[in-house]
């Protein structure tokens, strides 16, 4: 695979390891190909972009839904707690509602057997 084959003079070059693509002194890019003849080096060069670039957007796709995602659920604990907060201020009130409901029964109970104080 260290074999650079140019079709313009049918020849097989060590390959340049120095630089990643073959100078164009060497050979062209369309008539290069690399380490067996169906290599073409445009088309690996045009394989490998179309390859970097879906993943780069499948990256960029998932961050994005992932954002999406931890926002929604974001918001639903903040409505949970705010219903459960609603929830425990109308126990709170009841609790209150009744306590107010046995003192004036207690206080009802003390003026009947004369036990009321003033104050």
């Amino acid at each position: 695979l260290q074999c650079l084959w140019c079709y313009t003079n049918n020849t097989c070059i060590d390959y340049p390891v120095r630089s990643i693509l073959p100078p164009s002194s060497l050979c062209s890019l369309s008539n290069a190909r690399w380490g067996v003849c169906w290599i073409n080096f445009e088309a690996l060069i045009i394989a490998i972009a179309v390859v970097a670039g879906l993943i780069l957007v499948s990256l960029a796709v998932c961050c994005c839904y992932c954002c999406y995602c931890r926002r929604r659920s974001r918001s639903r604990p903040d409505e949970e707690e705010e219903r459960l907060a609603r929830k425990r201020e109308e126990r709170r009130l009841e609790s209150l509602q009744r306590k107010h409901e046995r003192k004036l029964k207690h206080d009802e109970i003390r003026k009947k057997y004369g036990m009321w104080q003033c104050s």
